[in-house]
C-alpha cells in the first residue's frame, strides 16, 4: 500500500486511441473543408466559365471579387509545370500528416487536431483538382498546353486586389492550408517556449539544492 505522503512518479502518455472528440474535430473540419472547398469551386466555374470567358465579378468594386484562373504551379503559382511532382507531394502529405497526428499522438491537442485537419482539406481539395477530376478542357493555349488538352491545374477564383496590383487568384484550399500551417507553426514555436521556461526552472531548483547542502555545512561551522 502507498502511504498518504507518497506520490505516483508521472509516467509517459499511455499508447492507445485518442479521445473521441480529437477525432470529430480533425475529421468534421476536414470533411467541412473539403466540401465548402469543391463545391465553391464547381459553382463559380459554372457560373463565370472558364478563365476569361466572362468579366471579374466584383463584390467590392476594384477591391475584392470573383475571378476564375488556373494554376498549374504550387500556391502563388510557383513551379508552374510541375503537376506530376507536386500531386505526387500531396498524396505523401495528405497519408503523413495523419499518421503523425495519432501515431505520434500530436492531436492529443485540439488544436493540432483541428489545424490538421483544415491542411488535409487544403492538400486534398487542390489535389482532386490537380489530377484532373473536374474534367475541364483547356480553351486557350499556353506554353505547358493546347487547346482541347485535358485540364490538370488547380481552379482558383478569389481575387483580392491591393491598390492597383492583384494578389494571386486563390481558394478556399488554399486559406485552410495557409491558416492551418500558420497554427502548427504558432504552436511549435509557444511549445518550445514552454519547455525552455520548464527547462530553466528545472536547472534552478537542481541548482539550489546543490547550493543548500553548502549553505548548511557553512552556517555549522
Amino acid at each position: 500500500m502507498r502511504s498518504q505522503g507518497e506520490h505516483k512518479t508521472p509516467s509517459a502518455p499511455e499508447k492507445g486511441w485518442l479521445p473521441l472528440s480529437r477525432y470529430v474535430i480533425f475529421g468534421g473540419i476536414l470533411a467541412g473543408g473539403l466540401i465548402a472547398d469543391l463545391a465553391t469551386k464547381a459553382w463559380i466555374f459554372a457560373r463565370l466559365g472558364m478563365p476569361g470567358e466572362k468579366p471579374v465579378w466584383w463584390l467590392i468594386d476594384g477591391v475584392f471579387g470573383f475571378q476564375t484562373s488556373l494554376n498549374e504551379g504550387a500556391l502563388f503559382g510557383m513551379g508552374q509545370g510541375m503537376t506530376a511532382l507536386f500531386a505526387l507531394v500531396a498524396v505523401v502529405m495528405a497519408v503523413g500528416l495523419p499518421l503523425w497526428l495519432f501515431w505520434s499522438r500530436a492531436a492529443s491537442d485540439w488544436r493540432l487536431a483541428a489545424a490538421g485537419g483544415a491542411v488535409t482539406a487544403g492538400i486534398l481539395g487542390n489535389l482532386y483538382d490537380r489530377l484532373g477530376f473536374p474534367g475541364l478542357v483547356w480553351n486557350y493555349p499556353g506554353e505547358l498546353h493546347q487547346v482541347g488538352e485535358p485540364v490538370y491545374a488547380v481552379r482558383d477564383w478569389i481575387l483580392v486586389m491591393i491598390g492597383s496590383w492583384p494578389w494571386p487568384n486563390f481558394n478556399i484550399a488554399d486559406s485552410l492550408l495557409v491558416c492551418g500551417v500558420a497554427v502548427i507553426c504558432l504552436h511549435a514555436l509557444l511549445a518550445g517556449d514552454v519547455e525552455q521556461k520548464a527547462s530553466r526552472e528545472t536547472n534552478a531548483k537542481a541548482e539550489n539544492k546543490k547550493q543548500a547542502p553548502i549553505a548548511v555545512e557553512k552556517n555549522a561551522r
